[in-house]
Order: structure tokens, then C-alpha cells, then sequence
């Protein structure tokens, strides 16, 4: 048995083997709110507006509300159950109608002595499960607040791409112009001209996209924070932000204790174990006491004169009930099982996450300082072909190839620098706690 409502984390073990170390770690300590560690106030503002506004995690906080509903219910059966009751007749004979009336007020009591913790631990299982339901809350919240920030920093790079397409097709567009003038000159082809309209043409093209991709972003972070998304939103200047250092990521069984996803599967296995253990002491003997008190009278006078009380105690023990009893207890006791397993696998999804995404930034910048570099040699490259172009030393079919090479780097190297902050993001979710539990009464 997993035991009571008071035993700690600790005591139950997933079961896998025991972890190594973490493959990286750096020295930065990542606050609870981990979306902080950018320094970005406007990512901290969408942030904490969403967690205030989104109505699907107001939902979930409200399913929260129901279980502990559903606990007070079940600790409910641990007190006694009084009821107050009152009836009244009236009989008429048809041989001289004379009529009779009975009248009666009373109260009953009864109460099921808890001799061997069944009810107490159906309450217990209630109370894990709630702690599970607000966990559960918790993990949407740090979900929620990731959706947020990647929405967001998604919504600066596209703006920045926006940007960058109307730059890079003013320097077509002039381009264009000058290949037109050297064209008059005949120093240029006819098929020159068209190659650079092709060039920005799809130049263009990316702006149309990045226009469009910038609206829907937009309609994307509005719902996310509870808000319609053809209503405007009002929002700052768009920057991105420098990637702060890599934080500590800790031993493996600190995630355990501190990621609410895996702290929820922990306390689905500690419910299951009181259901269990609920099923099991169901096939021991009931004790029941009932007391009840009653005014008895003919007529609405007398009614408070005469009275009559009973107390009666009741022992029922199950002897046949065609194998139910035993039936809930496998039951039970297989449920446990899974959600251990469960928990097992929602341990080892959490040490993936970390050990992905810790693989994943190293090898992004990696690729954004290749990137860097091909870019220098390309801008290089392009200033020397245009020298030699202008100097009818080189064909601008190479100019051309090269521009477009170019361009297409800018743009790529953007992308790469978010998808390294959506991998941070992902470190930080991967690592991130919750709040405080609250006191399950």
C-alpha cells in the first residue's frame, strides 16, 4: 500500500532505471516564471494577461473548483447524517365517516463507525485526485504561457521579415533601374531584365506571405488571451531579445518534484492506491448506529405530548455478493498499476523534453553561426561581382544568382534565431515548476 493523504513524494517510484545527469547545464537559475529570465515587458504583460483572460484555462481552473467539490462530498459521509421529517393522514370509514387524523413529526440520525478506514480512504483517493485537477491546471497554465511567448516572439520575427522583404525590394526595384539604363546603353541583355522582374517578383511574392502571416499571428496571440481576434490589439514596438544565458537544469529527480505534469501522474497513482485500498476494506463488516425520535398524535393538540425514540446499531457483513466485491478490488488494484506505468512514462516524456531541447540549441547555434558566416561571404561575393559587373568583367546572370542567394540567407538567418528562442522556450517549459499547491481541506 502507497499509504495515506500525509506520504511524500518520494515514496513512490517510478518505475524506470535511475537517471544520469542532465547531457548540459549552465549556471542561470530559472525563476517559477520563467518567462521572465527574457527581460522582455512585453512579453511579461502578454504573459500574465493571458493567464489572467484565457478562457480555456479559466475552464480548467473551474474543473479544479468541481473536484474539490466532489471532496467536501465525500467527507461529507464522515459525519452524521440527520434528516427531519413530517406526515400527517386522514382515514374516513365509509360505514359512519368519521374520520381519523395521524399526525407525525420527527428525526433520524444514522452514522457508519469508519472501522477500518473505508470512507476515510475514498476521501483520501478524492483529495489526490483534486491535487492532480489543480496540477493538471498548472501544466496548462506553463503550457498556455509557452503558446504565448513562441505566438508572440513568431508575430516580432514575421514583422522583421516584413521588413526585411520591403528592403530587399527597393534594392531590386533599384536595381532594376540600373539594369534598364545599361540595357538603353546595349551593355546588358533583353533576358537580364527579365530575370531581375522574376527576382522581384518573388520578392513581392514573401511580402504578400509575410502580410498575411503577420494577421493570422495576430488572431492567434487574441485568443490566447481571451480576447476576439477581429478587435485590434493594441501592441508595442517589436523587438526580439537577446538569449539569455543557459540556465542550471538540475538533477533528473528535482524535474520530478518540480514539474506539475509529473507531480499530477504522481498523485493519479496515489489516488488510485486509496481507491484500492477503499475496494479492499469494502468486503470487511459494516457498524452502523440509527437513532431517531418521533411525535405521534391524532390530532394537532396533542401532537407535542406524546413522543417515542429508537436507537439501533447494525452489523452487516458481506457473504455472497456473486464475486462483485472482489471483481472492484482487481479492478482497482489493475488501475493502479496502469497509472504507475503512466507515471513511469510521463518521468521519462519529461527527461526527452529536457535532453531534446538541450541538444536541439546546441546545434541551432551551431547552424546560425554557419549561417552568419555564409552570409559575410556571400554580401562579399556580391560586392565583388557588381564591381566586376559594372566593370563588364562579369555576366549578371552571377549578379543575379548571387543577390538572390543573399536574400534568401537574411531570411533564413532570421528564422534560425527564432527557432533558437522557441527552443529556449522549450528548454524553460521543459524545466519550469508551478505554483504553490493549495491546502486540500
Amino acid at each position: 500500500m502507497l499509504g495515506g493523504c500525509s506520504k511524500k513524494l518520494g515514496e513512490v517510484q517510478a518505475p524506470i532505471e535511475e537517471p544520469a545527469a542532465f547531457s548540459a547545464s549552465g549556471t542561470a537559475v530559472l525563476p517559477d516564471r520563467w518567462w521572465t529570465a527574457f527581460d522582455d515587458p512585453v512579453l511579461n504583460e502578454l504573459v500574465e494577461t493571458a493567464l489572467d483572460s484565457n478562457l480555456r484555462l479559466q475552464a480548467n481552473w473551474q474543473q479544479f473548483q468541481a473536484a474539490l467539490a466532489v471532496v467536501d462530498r465525500e467527507s461529507s459521509f464522515l459525519w452524521p447524517q440527520a434528516e427531519v421529517y413530517a406526515g400527517a393522514s386522514i382515514d374516513r370509514p365509509e360505514q359512519d365517516f368519521s374520520s381519523g387524523e395521524d399526525l407525525q413529526i420527527g428525526v433520524g440520525a444514522s452514522y457508519e463507525i469508519d472501522l477500518w478506514g473505508r470512507i476515510r480512504a475514498g476521501v483520501q483517493a478524492e483529495k489526490f485526485r483534486a491535487q492532480a485537477t489543480f496540477l493538471d491546471h498548472q501544466a496548462a497554465a506553463m503550457t498556455l504561457s509557452a503558446e504565448t511567448a513562441i505566438t508572440w516572439y513568431r508575430l516580432v520575427t514575421t514583422a522583421k521579415q516584413l521588413e526585411l522583404a520591403e528592403e530587399q525590394i527597393e534594392i531590386n526595384q533599384n536595381i532594376m533601374k540600373l539594369i534598364r539604363n545599361r540595357f538603353a546603353s546595349g551593355q546588358v541583355r533583353a533576358v537580364d531584365i527579365l530575370r531581375q522582374e522574376q527576382l522581384l517578383e518573388s520578392t513581392r511574392d514573401q511580402k504578400i506571405f509575410y502580410e498575411r502571416q503577420l494577421q493570422i499571428l495576430e488572431n492567434d496571440l487574441s485568443v490566447l488571451l481571451g480576447k476576439p481576434p477581429q478587435n485590434e490589439l493594441d501592441l508595442p514596438e517589436k523587438s526580439l531579445p537577446k538569449l539569455p544565458l543557459l540556465p542550471d537544469t538540475g538533477l533528473p529527480l528535482e524535474l520530478i518534484r518540480r514539474r506539475p505534469d509529473v507531480r499530477q501522474a504522481y498523485n493519479l497513482v496515489l489516488a488510485a492506491d486509496r481507491e484500492l485500498a477503499q475496494a479492499i476494506r469494502a468486503k470487511y463488516p459494516r457498524l452502523s448506529l440509527d437513532v431517531s425520535g418521533e411525535f405521534v398524535s391524532q390530532s394537532y393538540n396533542d401532537l407535542f405530548r406524546n413522543w417515542a425514540y429508537t436507537l439501533a446499531g447494525n452489523l452487516v457483513a458481506p457473504v455472497f455478493y456473486g464475486g462483485r466485491l472482489r471483481a472492484e478490488a482487481e479492478r482497482t488494484e489493475a488501475v493502479k498499476e496502469q497509472r504507475l506505468y503512466e507515471y513511469g512514462q510521463t518521468v521519462l516524456t519529461s527527461f526527452r523534453e529536457v535532453e531534446n531541447a538541450l541538444i536541439r540549441e546546441i546545434a541551432q547555434k551551431q547552424s546560425i553561426e554557419v549561417t552568419e558566416r555564409r552570409l559575410e561571404l556571400a554580401q562579399k561575393t556580391n560586392g565583388q561581382l557588381r564591381i566586376e559587373f559594372l566593370n563588364g568583367m562579369s555576366d549578371y546572370l552571377d549578379v543575379l544568382l548571387g543577390l538572390d542567394e543573399e536574400q534568401q540567407l537574411q531570411r533564413d538567418l532570421l528564422d534560425a534565431k527564432q527557432e533558437l528562442l522557441e527552443i529556449r522556450i522549450a528548454l524553460y517549459r521543459s524545466l519550469a515548476g508551478g505554483l504553490e499547491m493549495p491546502e486540500i481541506p
